[in-house]
């Protein structure tokens, strides 16, 4: 089956277009002032009204406040609020009473017990990002282009909805979908030629493997 695919820090009209085209169920706009890929929510909402209706359109912040928030939300529109922060359960409750918004919920990931810090926010959130972790030095919570051992997953309860991020790309997906059998996938500097740059050539490269890796395989002499 084919997961949902994200392409997340997208910036140009160019990029969008293309992820829409291929079959992107999600794109994301980033609100976080140290990243390459952040955005003004001005500009986003400007882009995002190009596709809007025929996509999610996700906003992705860190530990945002209720003012950023607001602004976000306004002039974005977005259709899902993703936290990719420290945010808690009573955090994430206050933003959805706020604004009726779904949430997804980034957790950063090394080894399998890093998954039992989503049990408090069951039943909270919407859907789980797990993303991995950053390396030393990183100032970004993502994006950081690396990935993280996928066999944790099997460790997984099989009813959890989730996006599998970090480091994928065109040459890694087909393992990734193959190990963990993620409903979703989420990707940003796999698709890029430079921190915050999108690559229409990868970005249809990175379609193409998820295409190769989840159609039906042809039996032989069929």
């Amino acid at each position: 089956m084919k997961p949902d695919i994200k392409i997340c820090g997208l910036k140009t009209p160019e990029a969008i277009e293309r992820a829409v085209r291929r079959g992107a169920s999600h794109i994301g706009f980033i609100f976080f002032e140290k990243s390459p890929r952040n955005i003004e929510p001005d500009i986003a909402g400007a882009l995002a009204d190009a596709v809007r209706g025929t996509v999610k359109i996700v906003a992705v912040t860190v530990d945002a406040d209720n003012d950023d928030l607001d602004e976000i939300v306004a002039l974005l529109r977005p259709d899902i609020l993703q936290l990719h922060g420290s945010e808690s359960p009573d955090r994430v409750l206050t933003i959805k009473a706020l604004y009726g918004l779904p949430v997804i919920k980034a957790f950063s990931v090394r080894e399998a017990v890093d998954l039992e810090k989503i049990d408090p926010y069951i039943g909270i959130v919407d859907r789980f990002l797990f993303d991995a972790k950053p390396p030393a030095g990183s100032d970004l919570p993502g994006g950081n282009g690396v990935s993280f051992d996928w066999s944790v997953m099997g460790t997984l309860d099989g009813g959890v909805d989730y996006m599998l991020s970090g480091g994928l790309n065109k040459d890694n997906i087909a393992q990734a979908l193959a190990i963990t059998k993620a409903p979703g996938i989420d990707v940003s500097s796999g698709v890029e030629s430079a921190p915050g740059v999108k690559d229409l050539k990868l970005i249809d490269a990175f379609f193409d493997a998820v295409a190769g890796a989840t159609s039906p395989k042809t039996v032989a002499g069929s």
